[in-house]
């Protein structure tokens, strides 16, 4: 459970330098803070981890696409961006796909028991 963890705060990071080059402060933060959810033990929380790296899965596609648009207009070469990018997309996506495994559902249950 812990390398589902890590893997998430792996892509966390990821974004949040995205956003950082880019000067979206305030989204870095947010992406800096949204493994803090990980401390809630609801599932509510473990939801909007998923989300969270589902919506960073699209907008890294969306820089994809951008990027070798750009590359491809100014005659520069774009395979080698696709490829490292496509390999963060694909570690960003697994990271919501891995936190929705039965073992992370059974530690974040809908309500707390006491």
């Amino acid at each position: 459970m812990n390398q589902r963890r890590a893997l998430f705060v792996l892509a966390a990071a990821l974004m949040a330098a995205h956003f950082f080059r880019a000067g979206e402060m305030w989204l870095m933060a947010l992406s800096l803070a949204a493994p803090l959810l990980f401390f809630f033990r609801q599932r509510w929380s473990l939801i909007l981890l998923q989300l969270g790296a589902y919506c960073a899965s699209a907008a890294w596609l969306g820089a994809t696409f951008s990027l070798v648009q750009m590359r491809q207009q100014g005659g520069r070469p774009w395979t080698i961006a696709v490829v490292i990018l496509g390999v963060v997309v694909a570690l960003t996506l697994l990271a919501g796909l891995l936190l929705n495994s039965r073992r992370m559902r059974d530690a974040y249950p809908w309500s707390m028991k006491r």
